[in-house]
């Protein structure tokens, strides 16, 4: 059903930039259960090690998922392959083989050197792809490698920052463009960041797309006021979705 709110719990945000923003697994918990009760139909996060450094290490990765999934039993639970989270391509691949508290689903993103060998990697281990395309030349590149039919869905994701909303929803529609052309008809979901995240969210459901909110992509919620924490975030969007 179109028009799903997933909820990004944290991404690289700090206590600085939001003092709600969950970085253990208990907080991770206790976030993903409000925005579930708020709408959620599924959730993505970045675990934490003890620094607070977003990290791909098992223990710190199984810690986050399985303290997730028993706060909010049966709702699909997903983690970021980021290249800046590990930079190391061979790393990446090793560190993801070692999860035990394996995700439901993984974000990789096209721009990113090696992102066929992650997707594969993900595959092997019985984890679900989100195809990440920022760009229409990452929608072009998903179309020539022909695995968008295996992908759980695709995130249409436009970096707004520096980005008028008029520019930033333009982009996104360019990039469906390239996904029909290319006659991809995976599940896509629409989501921003920072100042032109609304608009791009009230498009994307203004095309029938799910969409993605959260503190990782925006502070704020649609009337500007700062938002207390991802279950507002969550609750204003299924608000637009359904008004």
């Amino acid at each position: 059903m179109a028009g799903q709110v997933k909820c990004c719990l944290n991404g690289a945000r700090t206590r600085s930039e939001h003092p709600a923003a969950p970085l253990t697994s208990s907080e991770l918990a206790g976030s993903a259960a409000a925005a579930v009760a708020a709408g959620a139909f599924a959730l993505h996060m970045h675990p934490r090690d003890a620094t607070g450094a977003q990290t791909l290490l098992a223990d710190w990765s199984d810690a986050a998922v399985a303290a997730v999934r028993a706060a909010v039993p049966g709702v699909p639970v997903g983690l970021s392959t980021a290249a800046w989270i590990e930079p190391d391509l061979e790393r990446r691949l090793a560190l993801i083989e070692e999860w035990r508290a394996r995700p439901d689903f993984c974000s990789v993103n096209l721009a990113e050197p090696g992102c066929e060998r992650v997707m594969e990697r993900l595959w092997s281990l019985g984890i679900g792809v989100e195809a990440g395309l920022g760009s229409v030349e990452d929608a072009q590149l998903l179309g020539a490698l022909r695995v968008a039919a295996r992908c759980v869905r695709v995130l249409v994701e436009i970096d707004s920052a520096g980005q008028a909303p008029v520019a930033a929803c333009r982009v996104a529609v360019e990039i469906d463009a390239t996904l029909d052309a290319a006659g991809v008809t995976a599940q896509r979901l629409h989501h921003g960041f920072g100042p032109a995240t609304w608009a791009v969210i009230r498009q994307g459901l203004e095309l029938g797309r799910d969409v993605r909110v959260g503190l990782e992509d925006v502070l704020t919620l649609p009337d500007g006021a700062r938002a207390p924490g991802n279950a507002e975030l969550v609750a204003a969007a299924v608000a637009l979705a359904r008004p």
